[in-house]
């Protein structure tokens, strides 16, 4: 690996229960923090870090009805943590008992690389949110490859350098999707994609990318072989899923140039506000026009990261302990959430 790269780790937990999960990514992290409130991994979860890491370093994902929990870098080491201790999970109308775990850990990940890697989606990839859908459906089907590629780009450098890389090279994309006609996600005017793409880039498998990480859109999965891959280019073996950079022989790629990305911004000059405002009143009209007002806020859930065409979805940080989630327990409905 190149030396001005840190070594990013990462870990992959599959937890192995009794039964089928079929549970949101939501629901599982509600039992986490309710069961293991003072494990490490809890800020992780729960927005308590959300000014400091943009880019969740802990991720949980309902993939094939089991339970699977991402660490990344500074997330490694509280997913650890937390595997030690599970031994159930209780939903209140269903207990999973855990039977084992499968872990996977890898060091020198979010790296570029000097060969094209394949990936593809194994959850919708929620490329449009509000902004970039508004301006998606006024292209032509010649010209909306191009922007979804260039989408792809900024979202893999924004991800590098939001853990830390300084990113000097050019990324290469190039998105093969199902349909270019983007179905929608629930009620946040998201645009949705199934398929795969190529890039110069070295991911953890199951981490996302996209809007709706935290619910568990735009999971992505590696296709190659890790044994065949090196970072040193004497050594790669090429194949279908790990290619020779040639650009110029490759119709179709974007190159985004990382310079063209400024770093990502932390927003911390709206709490400050809050707070002063409350502290200068008691509590009448005042206070509960404020209340009203940030209700407003928190009903869209949505904090956009402009530089990036990100949108973040935030409504799942806290988690409603009178919340019934009976109605979520049917095959039924697992399936709903999990088609496309």
């Amino acid at each position: 690996m190149s030396k001005p790269f840190p070594n990013i780790k990462s870990i992959i937990v599959k937890v192995v229960t009794d039964k089928p999960v079929r549970k949101t990514p939501y629901q599982v992290k509600g039992i986490f923090m309710k069961q293991y409130s003072d494990e490490p991994i809890i800020p992780m979860l729960d927005g308590s870090y959300r000014n400091k890491f943009l880019y969740p370093r802990v991720q949980v994902k309902i993939l094939n009805e089991q339970i699977y929990i991402i660490g990344l870098h500074e997330g490694v080491e509280p997913v650890l943590s937390i595997i030690e201790k599970l031994s159930t999970l209780n939903f209140g109308n269903i207990t999973f008992e855990i039977n084992d775990f499968d872990v996977e850990q890898q060091a020198e990940q979010f790296v570029p690389t000097n060969c094209l890697l394949r990936y593809r989606f194994v959850t919708p990839w929620v490329a449009l949110n509000h902004m970039t859908g508004g301006r998606y459906k006024f292209l032509t089907n010649q010209e909306k490859p191009s922007f979804l590629n260039r989408l792809l780009g900024q979202n893999i450098i924004f991800l590098a350098k939001e853990v830390g890389l300084k990113i000097e090279d050019s990324i290469f994309t190039k998105v093969k999707l199902e349909s270019l006609f983007p179905k929608p996600v629930d009620d946040n005017k998201w645009g949705a994609f199934m398929g795969e793409f190529k890039t110069n880039f070295l991911f953890p498998s199951y981490i996302g990318i996209g809007n709706g990480i935290t619910r568990g859109y735009g999971t992505i999965y590696g296709m190659f072989d890790l044994n065949a891959f090196s970072f040193d280019k004497e050594k790669i073996k090429y194949s279908d899923n790990i290619q020779e950079l040639n650009p110029e022989d490759e119709s179709g790629m974007e190159i985004i140039s990382a310079s063209d990305v400024p770093r990502p911004k932390r927003h911390k000059r709206r709490p400050k506000k809050f707070k002063k405002k409350n502290k200068s009143k008691s509590f009448t009209k005042h206070t509960k026009k404020k209340t009203k007002n940030k209700k407003v806020h928190q009903k869209s859930g949505r904090r956009f990261l402009n530089d990036f065409d990100i949108e973040e979805d935030k409504r799942d940080d806290n988690i409603d302990d009178n919340f019934d989630d009976s109605k979520f327990n049917t095959e039924q409905h697992h399936k709903q959430q999990h088609k496309f």
